[in-house]
């Protein structure tokens, strides 16, 4: 691929590349674009998407359409995991945080951008030095003082609007994938973009870089559940005496645990709503994976930024598809 240095680049150089090419086919067509629309060559882009989106920019800058990521026989834990998690994100928290008001991160796919938007940006409007430029596209153009906004809307058959995907179900995979959202988003963009906004904002990007703190909370609380499990057992057996709990810490178990199931809950029922019942049973337990994933990914994100912080340049890790469900048909079918 012929671009302006060798490799290896970012997601974010190539883009530009396209973006001066399509500057380019401008000045020689005497025609300007009316938008730019990002969408993975892999991915499922929704018939509908194009004119929604071509409504909504008339009164914004930026639009995003959910991901559906779909799930995978092949890979009913790890693969699919990302189902669960898209389905809560992109049907609760982006529809909140677009009412809101606040600035609407990018998705990398079926986001659009107005062209006179991009252009305030530059002739390069795509961080090269950013692991995520999608999401921190959306939020620069929202600082900027243009509107941004989630669009979740359906057909007249009930088929929601969104781009549809599968994600790495493989574990090597999927950590190294959240390696590079954590490390941008929670990290590097904490560095890069600061904190800036109203109240609505600033708690937006409190929620956006919590992950390597949930992490290590996460690490602690199955570490006690493991240490409560094995004192639970000694006790029976007579080798331990079991510490009495005072009143106070009784009800904070209980309210914890209230708000454990509750969170579980509404998990279950975004999924069951997209997926079926059965997918909505199943992503209870796949909170665990998600979970381990997110642990072990914060732990190579904070490595990765810490070598950041010394010196060493950034490295886009791109995700492999290989195990694509969609080249596995087009093997089958050769």
């Amino acid at each position: 691929v012929v671009n302006g240095a060798d490799g290896p680049t970012s997601k974010a150089d190539c883009l530009n590349r396209i973006y001066r090419a399509l500057c380019e086919d401008e000045a020689a067509s005497g025609k300007r674009a009316r938008m730019i629309v990002l969408q993975d060559a892999e991915d499922m882009v929704d018939p509908a998407g194009l004119n929604v989106m071509d409504e909504a920019l008339d009164k914004a800058a930026f639009v995003q359409l959910p991901v559906l990521a779909l799930p995978q026989s092949g890979s009913r834990w790890i693969g699919t995991h990302y189902s669960d998690e898209f389905a809560e994100a992109h049907a609760k928290t982006m529809v909140v945080r677009s009412w809101l008001g606040a600035a609407v991160p990018g998705a990398g796919v079926g986001s659009a951008i107005s062209r006179d938007a991009l252009a305030e940006f530059g002739e390069a409007p795509f961080e090269q030095q950013s692991l995520t430029e999608d999401y921190e596209l959306g939020l620069r153009i929202a600082g900027a003082g243009m509107r941004t906004r989630f669009l979740r809307c359906r057909t007249s058959n009930g088929r929601l609007i969104a781009t549809r995907a599968y994600f790495p179900c493989k574990w090597k995979a999927a950590v190294r994938q959240k390696t590079r959202w954590m490390h941008g988003i929670a990290l590097q963009s904490w560095d890069r973009l600061g904190w800036a906004g109203g109240w609505v904002n600033l708690w937006m990007q409190l929620r956006d870089r919590r992950g390597p703190l949930a992490a290590i909370l996460m690490t602690c609380a199955y570490a006690l559940v493991i240490s409560t499990i094995f004192s639970v057992l000694l006790s029976k057996m007579g080798l331990a005496k079991p510490m009495p709990l005072s009143p106070l810490l009784i009800f904070l178990l209980g309210f914890n645990m209230a708000g454990f199931a509750w969170r579980l809950l509404a998990r279950s029922w975004f999924t069951g709503r997209e997926y079926g019942f059965s997918q909505g049973l199943a992503a209870i337990p796949r909170a665990v994976v998600s979970n381990f994933v997110a642990i072990f990914a914060a732990h190579r994100a904070l490595g990765a930024y810490i070598r950041a912080l010394r010196g060493s340049p950034l490295v886009w890790d791109k995700t492999d598809h290989r195990d694509h469900p969609t080249f596995a048909i087009e093997k089958s079918s050769s």
